[in-house]
């Protein structure tokens, strides 16, 4: 099968279009990368390296400082919105279709200013990688942390994640953990023989609903926390006592608290049960004391906002990178059936960065 061509001298709303018409849902990426990987080669000013169906584009200027810019290139599965097309939303032009919001209209941005800022103001290195809408280890940024850290270093880091056109700094840790009761199978019709795990988790549920999350300052951004019960799965037969239930928490924490701190107050709360953390990602502070963190809050002039939700900023500032998400496209309509971006925003993107990385 032909790889697709990209047309890099296209606008940022018809990369869009383009980038959205490949399927590239998780575990397909390849044709997408492949084509990636063929439009930023043909850029003299580029060295591009890839790793996997990740593609790494860099500068090598001789800048004293190096900006990092990266984007997922896959979508959650496609549900009938694919191709995309045009539509008016309230008076405004949108481009609707599966991957517009989350998040191909950063990565067009992103491709479209690799293309153009041969002569940037810092050096750049532009990452568009695989695997970001499905579990922990595929993800292409971690594997690429893991084999070539080399690729991602710099002294600031933009991920491309939409953001309704805002800044959002750092963000929320997450924890998926499992609390589990214990009980004795019977007939339901003598109950009084077993003992009913299900009706012991009543109690985990009554820590969960006099729980009251926090909102916590972290340099000058309010993280709202969460605690939520998100599944509970028990049961045998409809005539059978259960012997066992689990209940299925997921716990968003603010980025002032380490990653064991967060598992070691969820292990308080629920203190004398079955206690299962299955899957942990720390937060990110929003470093946005950074100089160049400074610096392009100052150019874009917006009023950075917490990230809530968890993003692979957290993977930057693991590397000790103070990273932003910035991009357009409501967070809300991600993976919606119904996902579109305002075109507006997307060409209010790429004007903002091309203007801070340009000097302009």
């Amino acid at each position: 099968m032909a790889t697709p061509a990209l047309d890099l001298a296209a606008s940022s709303p018809d990369l869009t279009r383009a980038l959205c018409d490949i399927d590239s849902v998780s575990g397909n990426e390849t044709p997408l990368a492949d084509a990636i990987e063929a439009a930023v080669r043909a850029l003299p000013h580029l060295a591009v390296d890839r790793v996997g169906d990740t593609v790494v584009a860099r500068t090598q200027l001789g800048r004293d400082r190096r900006v990092v810019l990266a984007g997922h290139i896959d979508t959650v599965p496609i549900n009938g919105n694919v191709p995309t097309r045009d539509l008016d939303v309230d008076g405004e032009a949108h481009i609707w279709g599966r991957g517009t919001v989350d998040m191909k209209a950063g990565v067009a941005v992103q491709l479209k200013l690799a293309a153009e800022l041969a002569e940037p103001v810092v050096d750049l290195t532009w990452i568009w990688y695989d695997h970001e809408e499905v579990g922990e280890e595929r993800n292409g940024l971690r594997r690429l942390a893991e084999e070539r850290p080399d690729l991602m270093a710099g002294d600031f880091a933009i991920l491309g994640e939409p953001s309704n056109g805002a800044i959002e700094g750092g963000c929320n840790g997450t924890i998926r953990f499992e609390v589990r009761t214990r009980g004795v199978r019977a007939h339901s019709a003598r109950a009084w023989v077993g003992h009913n795990a299900i009706h012991d988790a009543a109690q985990v549920l009554g820590v969960l609903q006099a729980y009251r999350p926090r909102t916590i300052a972290v340099e000058g951004l309010d993280y709202r926390e969460g605690l939520n019960a998100v599944l509970i799965s028990g049961g045998v037969a409809t005539n059978v006592i259960p012997d066992a239930c689990v209940v299925h928490i997921n716990y968003r924490f603010a980025p002032s608290r380490t990653l064991d701190e967060a598992i070691a107050h969820v292990t308080e709360l629920f203190e004398g049960f079955d206690v299962r953390v299955v899957d942990a990602a720390p937060g990110a502070r929003p470093g946005l004391d950074a100089p160049l963190a400074k610096e392009f809050i100052d150019a874009v002039g917006l009023v950075p906002q917490p990230k809530y939700g968890w993003t692979d900023v957290a993977r930057f500032w693991g590397l000790g990178i103070p990273a932003v998400n910035f991009g357009p496209g409501d967070p809300s309509k991600a993976h919606a059936d119904d996902e579109s971006v305002p075109i507006a925003q997307i060409e209010a993107a790429e004007a903002s960065l091309r203007t801070w990385l340009s000097g302009s």
